[in-house]
């Protein structure tokens, strides 16, 4: 859950949530170089990482080690201004700290995002990986706290996209080649499966849904819906 910038070929990738962004950044980071930035990993998938170039130059002063901050939301912003990179970094705050006139302005943004209603059900079996007894689809997206989560919130600075580029998960391996090709990488990567094994069950996401968590989940996420036209 994390962000690259990469100085060696002037792009800034800004990672989402339940999007195959883990596998996407893995690749990545085989591009980057020592003056880079890459922000960290769990533990599990830094291993994963070519070569142990891992997450570099993404600290400001040394103190953060967890792998998610523990201020909130709010917050956010001013820990990255004083603190430096974190996990699910928001183009608002990214800009604040790249925002030099040769940064933000100049290198090319990009990010990915999924069918809500897809990502919906990927992102409730996240929430309960572990449990042997999940509570119903319904009662979480009605329930649950932690149930909405915003990738429009990651890519756009007042309302507005503010990248480049936002890719499909759906075509996630087309979209990142025609992504590097804008900063003239040519060369196929090799894509991860990283976190792939939450979901096991095979049922359709449309089959998790009654009209009312459809209507609710359209209604919560009507700007990546509307940006890129999906679909129920």
């Amino acid at each position: 859950m994390s962000m690259i910038v990469s100085h060696k070929y002037r792009f800034i990738f800004l990672k989402t949530k339940k999007t195959a962004g883990t596998s996407i950044e893995i690749a990545l980071t085989k591009l980057c170089g020592e003056d880079d930035i890459v922000t960290p990993l769990t533990e599990v998938d830094e291993a994963a990482r070519a070569g142990g170039m891992g997450a570099r130059n993404w600290e400001r002063h040394g103190w953060w080690q967890s792998q998610r901050p523990f201020l909130k939301r709010r917050m956010f912003r001013r820990m990255a201004q004083d603190h430096g990179f974190y996990n699910n970094m928001t183009a608002a705050a990214a800009k604040d700290l790249l925002n030099d006139g040769q940064v933000w302005g100049n290198y090319f943004k990009f990010a990915f995002d999924r069918n809500p209603w897809d990502r919906q059900v990927s992102y409730y079996h996240h929430c309960h990986r572990e449990q042997s007894e999940r509570p119903s689809f319904e009662r979480f997206v009605e329930s649950d706290r932690r149930a909405r989560r915003n990738n429009f919130g990651i890519y756009s600075i007042n309302g507005e996209v503010a990248v480049d580029f936002v890719g499909r998960y759906e075509t996630f391996a087309q979209d990142l080649k025609h992504a590097l090709s804008q900063v003239h990488i040519r060369d196929d990567l090799e894509l991860p499966r990283a976190k792939d094994t939450y979901r096991k069950d095979p049922t359709p996401y449309r089959e998790y849904y009654a009209p009312e968590t459809q209507r609710r989940v359209g209604e919560w996420y009507e700007r990546e819906i509307s940006l890129r036209d999906y679909e129920f």
